[in-house]
């Protein structure tokens, strides 16, 4: 199914008028009613043992917030007006009937593409229970398919909120080994409070920093292996 209502911009309110009082599927409105869900993340586990190559994040702890999306493996026509490419679109409101969405903000997110000559978009809008994604326009008009496949999923996006730490080897020299610490904030690194640490094994198998506790069971140039004994204080953003 495909439905469009191209409203002239020069009387668009009658015409709009008339026509969800004709056609009440060819108009609709977005919802933002939705709330995402704010995840803690800390691994590795308390208590296990772990490997991590050069580079790799040995320790992670943090927030993020889970949010509902749909996700297209393809690109979609859904009309001659409108197409969304393929990616990541992420919950906005919903209501009864409907969900709203809009593309996701980074490198796995979709799009929305016009023609030259159509209304500009406003949001996405998929039909709960059902394949049917519509494009509501500028106008409060809706642009649908019902043969969109799309796949709802959970999507993990750092917000104004987020915050990380991690340690991360660094090598090993003698019977030094060096970890690197690093902070993200919104998902972009905070060089003032990044620092790159060497501790001597001969001294102590346990190494510490900002309050997380690792056991050292094996250290190479190219790996390490730990046990987790305690993950970061929660530090201030």
């Amino acid at each position: 199914m495909e439905l469009y209502m191209f409203l002239s911009k020069s009387n668009w309110k009658p015409t709009l008028a008339i026509a969800c009082a004709a056609v009440l599927s060819g108009c609709a409105s977005p919802d933002y009613n939705y709330i995402p869900v704010s995840t803690q993340i800390s691994e590795p586990a308390i208590d296990s043992v772990n490997i991590a190559y050069v580079g790799d994040v040995m320790l992670r702890q943090g927030k993020y917030s889970e949010h509902d999306a749909i996700y297209l493996p393809y690109k979609v026509e859904v009309s001659w007006a409108y197409d969304l490419h393929a990616g990541y679109y992420i919950k906005k409101g919903e209501d009864k009937d409907t969900e709203t969405y809009m593309p996701s903000n980074d490198n796995e997110g979709g799009m929305v593409d016009k023609a030259a000559i159509a209304d500009p978009w406003r949001a996405v809008m998929a039909y709960k229970g059902t394949q049917e994604l519509c494009v509501i326009t500028a106008f409060n008009a809706a642009s649908c398919t019902d043969n969109a496949n799309f796949e709802r999923r959970k999507k993990p996006i750092l917000t104004h909120d987020s915050f990380q730490q991690t340690l991360i080897y660094s090598g090993k020299v003698g019977s030094k080994v060096n970890i690197g610490y690093r902070e993200f904030s919104n998902s972009h690194a905070r060089p003032a409070f990044n620092n790159d640490v060497e501790y001597d094994l001969d001294s102590s198998k346990v190494i510490g920093y900002k309050g997380a506790r690792i056991e050292i069971i094996e250290a190479t140039n190219e790996h390490i292996k730990y046990k987790v004994i305690q993950n970061f204080n929660k530090a201030a953003i």
